[in-house]
């Protein structure tokens, strides 16, 4: 038999703390109209001092195990998409994993705002393969911590929280094949700088914090991603007349419209815009931006959505899905849950 996966479940965590433009203008040169104009954010949500990455990913992860109905000891790896969790080892996969009760192999993925679409691509493969029955992804940013807040080119942008589903075993197909791939020619366009080595050579220096080329990210985002999205739909065997939602990384909005555009998306198309109240959440906009749409009522379960992650590497990644159900409420984290082994 062949046997397909599918989303079975969705969880979500937005920290406390609502910054709007005007916190942010504070700091910088700039104005809330501006911010509007040049990229449709008019807040964000940074992570109070509790609201660390382990926690929010938790918090997500216990959210799309509530909604999957699918118990931890269940669940045969966790893939962790983030570039801020601030060890290099240990991976922040084992500890999110043992917090949820989960023994299974846990390992984290750095592709920046791609790394929930890669991630949601390697959890497919391995149900399909029967490697797992079951695979708890998620993308969990905490931006805010490695921000210039001084630096007018990125200070607006990027905000934190966390995203995550259940990828589980379907009669159906539900997660198409992947299009995915990078261009490392352009590295520099949104990188960390400096590099940590650097820094420890000059530790009186600038600290390490997220640098970025909007306008060359810009012009890659709208002259590739079109293709990418494309290929992703036919690879999918989706033609736009069955496509329900578009739920593209919240990089910018202006990229969205521009993408919007030229794929001349019908009008009853579903259009994720999340970043207006969360901002760029980077490796968790895309699993953000599907709860916003389903609890607003723009899409329901069932439907088919095209999710596409762009941004550090440069790297990509989209495939098309079918939406789970309802997101599980946002709980509080009640502390770690025993394993199933011992």
């Amino acid at each position: 038999m062949v046997r397909h996966s599918a989303i079975r479940g969705l969880g979500v965590y937005r920290p406390e703390r609502v910054v709007s433009n005007e916190e942010i203008c504070a700091r910088i040169d700039s104005t809330d109209e501006w911010i509007r104009v040049r990229s449709g954010i008019g807040s964000r949500r940074f992570a109070g001092p509790g609201e660390t990455v382990i926690e929010m990913a938790v918090a997500a992860g216990r959210g799309a195990l509530a909604a999957s109905g699918v118990s931890g000891d269940r669940v045969g790896a966790v893939i962790v998409a983030t570039s801020t969790f601030p060890y290099q080892t240990p991976a922040a996969g084992p500890q999110i994993g043992h917090r949820l009760g989960i023994t299974g192999c846990a390992f984290d993925v750095s592709c920046g705002c791609a790394g929930f679409c890669v991630a949601l691509a390697l959890a497919s493969d391995l149900v399909r393969a029967q490697t797992a029955d079951y695979v708890l992804v998620i993308g969990v940013e905490r931006l805010s911590e490695f921000l210039d807040l001084t630096d007018r080119s990125t200070a607006f942008i990027f905000s934190d929280g966390a995203g995550a589903v259940v990828v589980g075993p379907s009669a159906d197909p539900g997660i198409g094949p992947v299009e995915w791939g990078s261009d490392g020619s352009q590295a520099s366009a949104l990188a960390q700088q400096p590099s940590w080595t650097e820094f420890r050579e000059n530790p009186t220096g600038t600290t390490p914090t997220v640098r970025m080329d909007g306008p060359a990210v810009f012009r890659w985002a709208v002259s590739e991603m079109e293709k990418v999205a494309r290929c992703a739909l036919d690879r999918a065997g989706v033609p736009l007349e069955r496509l329900d939602a578009f739920i593209p990384h919240q990089a910018n909005q202006r990229i969205t419209e521009a993408l919007t555009k030229r794929l001349r998306l019908p009008p009853d198309v579903a259009v994720a815009r999340d970043i207006v109240e969360m901002g760029n959440t980077s490796a968790a906009s895309v699993p953000l931006a599907m709860d916003t749409l389903l609890r607003t009522g723009q899409i329901h379960p069932g439907d088919i959505a095209l999710l596409i992650g762009f941004g550090a590497g440069l790297t990509h990644a989209a495939q098309v899905v079918t939406v789970p159900g309802e997101t599980a409420p946002q709980q509080p984290d009640d502390g770690p849950r025993p394993s199933c082994r011992r």
